[in-house]
């Protein structure tokens, strides 16, 4: 099968090395610079330093449009904030496409009205033409690239993308299961990094392991409850997007979201934790984005409007903390809002 990566930041290059010993596979830089660095040193020393790229893979520089003539496959493995443009210049492409980013987009403007897209909505906008989907999971590019085990999902409505995926990198070390349900797949992979956020800040925080755990699986209530909200399958969110990258995200030392909150739980600013990362952490960008959609729905995200509150300074680690703690004992409800005893409020 021929392959083309777009974007060689760390997952989009640890995927191309997975699959470059038994594809064709080509990698394609934002810019000739970056292409000819990472060629030259066989080595991405920016996002993947220390792993040799394989003989056999082709880095490149080039616009999306050219780099997709002749794929059978397109990936796109770009952050969210670019996937609009990205779909965009990929019109007309017949080859299955499949993005890498987990997020929501900003919204396009400041109305009331105005709320961000997940990536099938922009898809839908944009291109709707194209057999696209997503390639989900819990991963880290480092262990993918090093050929760790791993299990990941390929959700389409397309069946043709599905086996794509399937076709492309399931192997020895790295599984692949196809899913129809791209809603519950893409808001798993959203909201977890805003959720790994509030976890990080529980850890850093040194309150135990109960706490993390708790945190965890109220979490994961509020992931199923808005998913549910936008036309997710409910066990969806039981599986390897839902469940399983939570917990990943939520508990690895590699997850850059989870690091974000253990920083601000140190004492140290948004801005200065964001610039230590040196890649993107995409709940940092997406939690306000979620937790408006969610009041819109009128679904409570208790959790992700803590997290809010926290990265607008509005509350401190430990006020943030106290929010969510000191709220009225209700029921416990993961399918469906619960009331707390004596009020009509959900959880």
């Amino acid at each position: 099968m021929k392959i083309c990566v777009h974007g060689a930041g760390a997952w989009g290059t640890a995927l191309a090395v997975n699959a470059a010993d038994r594809h064709e596979v080509t990698l394609w830089a934002r810019d000739a610079a970056q292409a000819a660095a990472i060629s030259a040193a066989r080595e991405n020393i920016r996002y993947l330093p220390g792993l040799a790229l394989p003989p056999s893979l082709t880095v490149r520089a080039g616009d999306l449009r050219q780099a997709s003539v002749g794929a059978e496959l397109v990936i796109v493995a770009t952050p969210m904030a670019a996937l609009r443009q990205q779909l965009t210049d990929l019109r007309g492409t017949t080859a299955p496409v499949a993005w890498l980013c987990k997020g929501v987009e900003p919204a396009l403007d400041q109305s009331p009205a105005s709320f961000g897209l997940l990536a099938h909505e922009i898809w839908a906008q944009v291109a709707p033409e194209l057999l696209a989907g997503v390639l989900s999971g819990p991963s880290f590019a480092q262990e993918v690239a090093e050929g760790r085990p791993t299990a990941l999902v390929a959700a389409s409505p397309h069946a043709a993308v599905r086996d794509a995926l399937v076709d492309a990198f399931h192997g020895p070390a790295l599984r692949v299961y196809a899913n129809d349900d791209i809603v519950g797949v893409e808001v798993g992979g959203a909201v977890k990094n805003v959720l790994a956020i509030a976890t990080g800040l529980c850890d850093g925080l040194a309150l135990g392991l109960n706490a993390r755990a708790a945190l965890i699986t109220r979490g994961l209530a509020e992931m199923t409850r808005f998913g549910l909200a936008l036309g997710a399958r409910a066990e969806t969110f039981m599986g390897l997007s839902g469940l399983g990258d939570l917990v990943l995200t939520s508990t690895g030392d590699l997850s850059r979201n989870r690091k974000v909150g253990l920083l601000l739980a140190q004492g140290r600013t948004l801005a200065e934790a964001v610039a230590s990362l040196g890649h993107v952490a995409e709940g940092v960008y997406c939690a306000r984005t979620v937790v408006q959609r969610a009041r819109g729905l009128g679904v409570e995200m208790p959790i992700a409007e803590g997290v809010v509150a926290l990265l607008d300074g509005k509350l401190s680690p430990r006020e943030a903390v106290a929010s969510l703690t000191g709220r009225d004992p209700v029921p416990e409800s993961v399918l469906a809002p619960a009331e707390p005893r004596g009020s009509p409020q959900q959880d």
